[in-house]
């Protein structure tokens, strides 16, 4: 399927130092407590790009991750001078390892409009920009990463449409050590860019009704998160660590979805 590449933004691990020079580390603190949520303990933590939820587990033992979201719709009147930018995806590694491999759709704010697309990502590699599809808010999306046979397949089904794209490759050094559902404010020459006012993203088939999302494969175990133990919530802050950015809710009934809501811009 047709791709181009996706110059001007980077996705960034959460928990983890970079290795490229063109972006900061994105910080992630784990805070004094923890929630008893659904009878799982739910560690928070903040990022100053990430916000949704990660799966944290031995290397080698994450196999498959979905999720589904309707594309969230920009809220208020974009900007004219000033680019922002929002990235909803799902994806496996990323949380405590230097590779990522992810699929997504963005809705961001370009040259005073609105502008919704799809991308994946084999990170450290540039993102692609997925030009075989039409993406379109409210377009409820179903996204999967699956390992096999020692490559990554990325697909990304919009089912308002029927169209669909996926992308099939190896991944060197990849540690297959976490699970992610995310919305992000993604990272360019200067840093963490201006996130984009969605309003409140919702993944999982709660939000969506599309079943067997927020689901993972971890250790030959399909489950949706509260299947596993090592379950984090993420809340995107600033950079001083003093404010929030985006705040996930807490997990649905039996873990079958959570929402994300746009709190501020940034930085």
């Amino acid at each position: 399927m047709e791709s181009t590449a996706h110059v001007h933004l980077v996705w960034l691990p959460v928990a983890v130092l970079l290795l490229s020079a063109l972006a900061p580390p994105a910080l992630a603190v784990a805070s004094s407590s923890t929630v008893t949520e659904l009878l799982h303990s739910v560690t928070n933590i903040s990022s100053t790009n990430w916000a949704g939820f990660a799966v944290s587990s031995a290397k080698n033992t994450v196999t498959d991750v979905r999720s589904s979201w309707a594309v969230p719709a920009i809220s208020g009147t974009c900007p004219l001078l000033t680019n922002q930018y929002s990235s909803f995806w799902v994806g496996i590694d990323g949380y405590s390892s230097t590779t990522v491999e992810q699929i997504g759709t963005d809705s961001d704010c370009s040259g005073g409009s609105p502008s919704y697309y799809a991308w994946y990502e084999y990170f450290p590699n540039p993102s692609r920009t997925i030009t075989s599809l039409t993406i379109s808010s409210g377009d409820k999306i179903y996204a999967e990463v699956n390992y096999t046979g020692g490559s990554f397949l990325l697909t990304l089904k919009d089912t308002t449409t029927g169209k669909s794209f996926s992308a099939n490759r190896t991944l060197p050094g990849a540690l297959r050590s976490s699970a992610e559902w995310i919305a992000e404010a993604p990272s360019g020459l200067t840093g963490v860019l201006p996130l984009a006012d969605f309003g409140t993203v919702g993944f999982g088939h709660v939000n969506t009704g599309i079943n067997h999302t927020c689901v993972a494969t971890i250790s030959g175990v399909t489950g949706p998160l509260t299947k596993f133990s090592s379950i984090h919530r993420i809340t995107m802050v600033n950079v001083l660590g003093t404010s929030t950015k985006a705040q996930p809710s807490t997990l649905g009934p039996y873990g079958a979805g959570f929402t994300v809501k746009w709190v501020s811009t940034g930085p």
